[in-house]
């Protein structure tokens, strides 16, 4: 799992304790397509490989792992106005986990009330401007300042 392990200090007499520390971290991402409700998706480093998401997954969170699929995105470079290139952020691989048996995954809707309170916001919009279009009928053509 760790590549690297740390190791406390230790002296003579003293017990043996070892610690050993993941060297990655992975996030839960939102998938952009639609994907089964079994599968999970998962922003990792590009030096993750497959084996090390499933352990990481099996042995920190016991999560039961059925297999790994991963996909490395690049970034697209660029060039600054000295001709340089620039790559503004890090290449990065999302990992899609399928689940064991009898698991689903459901990504949480965090804001809900907010595509509600939109709605009302915009269909409130859509009135005034519907009278302000009914108001400007009568001034046939004559532009909103000069009139009062």
């Amino acid at each position: 799992m760790s590549r690297l392990m740390r190791y406390p200090f230790w002296q003579p007499g003293n017990p043996q304790n070892r610690v050993f520390f993941t060297d990655f971290f992975i996030s839960l991402i939102k998938p952009k397509k639609d994907i089964p409700s079994n599968v999970v998706c998962f922003k990792c480093p590009v030096e993750m490989t497959k084996f090390d998401v499933k352990n990481y997954l099996q042995n920190i969170y016991n999560v039961p792992v059925a297999r790994v699929n991963t996909h490395i995105y690049f970034t697209k470079i660029w060039r600054d106005h000295r001709n340089r290139r620039i790559k503004p952020e890090p290449d990065f691989k999302v990992a899609y986990v399928t689940l064991g048996e009898n698991m689903t995954f459901e990504f949480p809707d965090l804001f809900p009330d907010a595509l509600e309170k939109e709605k009302e916001v915009v269909d409130e919009m859509k009135d005034r401007q519907k009278e302000d279009d009914s108001k400007r009928k009568h001034s046939a053509g004559v532009p909103d300042w000069f009139s009062l």
